[in-house]
């Protein structure tokens, strides 16, 4: 039996209800369906037993209280996740258990074996032998970003009230949407939360826990063409679509996410659609020094200017923009909070991970609005598409660090 009878029936239900949000939409959040579903949890969260349940539609996040039982003044420590889903089919999820894995055989996702969790080919299986594996049927992604984290917040918000001799100080949760889009966070009302420090419950694999990110920026170009019959095209016709060619080709070629590691960063041509006429293309950039940044949009820059040299005047239009910073920038200056989840990971049995992360986080955001808030383990793998996974002994044991912070917040370590 778990520890958490109802973390998993939990995190079923969240994942088949479709969250995923959309980075061409003008509403706050960007879909509808992520505030119906943050509306069903803001009366989960009554229900359980919460204080100070709020949902902001200004900011489209849902905050709520849990009261300290103790009479010492102890900090307020925050937990953060985000309810949307990526860009991946997340009509219909339909979630499947494995249990007992043994680390080694393939896993069917669909009846007919077309969609595969091979070992071979995602390696980190070999990892999750002798655990209950949750996964997609194939068809959807999983929704383990971030509904795992959600679940493991809210569990242990409702562990803690079941369990009233654990002695803890004020917490304060938040879940919040369109996350994937970069966007959510940057409505966060950090007064309002009133935390001294928080944590998102947003990473990977066990142990991971993350305070440096990228720097990010994106950009959007439109080509103008002219289109003309290709029996009189000499000299005149404009391919739109070819000029976008061009652009990309102009770009460093081993500069993208698929030839890169570590502390590489990249060029990724993210969409690109078009014809003679007309083309459009997105790019985001990504570095982990704000100067390699700042050279990278440059570049792109300097191609623009080369192309509309060489095919006109206003012939590519690029607006380049930032999305978020490194968020060392800041957690530098705040490593008690970082020592605090190394020490709760350690108490519980876990080895912490601590490497750059190669995206980004809510916390990269908040973390600049001045609430020091890194990054820790969920659980998912092979996150945004078909082949998404979770343990469910993994997000068992996320529980066990946020209730370990918790405690070590009480003692002042």
């Amino acid at each position: 039996m778990m520890k958490y009878e109802k973390l998993v029936p939990r995190f079923l239900s969240y994942v088949k209800q479709n969250t995923r949000s959309d980075e061409n939409s003008t509403t706050v959040p960007s879909t509808q369906r992520q505030v119906d579903f943050l509306l069903k949890l803001k009366t989960e969260l009554e229900h359980i037993g919460l204080s100070e349940v709020e949902y902001n539609p200004t900011t489209a996040y849902l905050t709520a209280t849990l009261p300290a039982n103790l009479e010492q003044e102890v900090p307020v420590v925050g937990f953060l996740g985000h309810v949307d889903t990526a860009d991946f089919n997340s009509e219909g999820v339909n979630p499947q258990e494995i249990s007992h894995y043994d680390g080694q055989s393939i896993i069917k996702l669909d009846p007919k074996g077309k969609y595969q969790l091979d070992p071979e080919v995602f390696p980190s299986l070999k990892n999750y032998a002798g655990h209950t594996l949750i996964t997609t049927d194939g068809s959807t992604l999983l929704g383990a970003d971030d509904k795992a984290g959600v679940s493991e917040i809210i569990t242990a918000m409702e562990y803690l009230i079941n369990h009233p001799e654990i002695k803890h100080g004020k917490v304060r949760i938040g879940l919040g949407p369109d996350e994937e889009i970069g966007q959510g966070a940057k409505r966060f009302d950090v007064p309002a939360f009133g935390a001294d420090f928080a944590y998102t419950v947003d990473g990977g694999a066990q142990g991971q826990l993350e305070f440096e990110t990228f720097n990010a920026a994106a950009a959007k170009i439109h080509i103008t063409g002219k289109d003309v019959h290709p029996s009189e095209a000499k000299n005149i016709m404009v391919n739109a679509t070819l000029i976008g060619m061009e652009l990309q080709q102009a770009l460093p070629a081993q500069e993208v996410p698929e030839k890169t590691a570590g502390r590489e960063g990249f060029f990724l041509l993210t969409d690109f659609t078009g014809s003679v006429d007309h083309a459009d293309m997105a790019y985001i950039i990504r570095d982990f020094e704000r100067e390699g940044l700042e050279e990278r949009k440059q570049l792109i820059k300097q191609i623009v200017a080369q192309l509309n040299e060489k095919y006109g005047a206003n012939t590519v239009q690029a607006k380049v923009f930032d999305q978020y910073y490194n968020m060392y920038e800041i957690m530098k200056n705040h490593q008690d909070v970082v020592k605090r989840a190394e020490k709760a990971m350690i108490n519980v049995g876990i080895k912490p991970q601590e490497e750059a992360v190669r995206g980004g986080t809510d916390g990269s955001i908040i973390s600049f609005m001045g609430l020091p808030t890194p990054n820790i383990f969920a659980g998912p793998e092979n996150m945004h598409g078909r082949f998404e996974y979770v343990s469910e002994q993994v997000m068992e044991k996320a529980i066990d660090v946020v209730i370990e912070i918790i405690k070590l917040t009480v003692k002042g370590e």
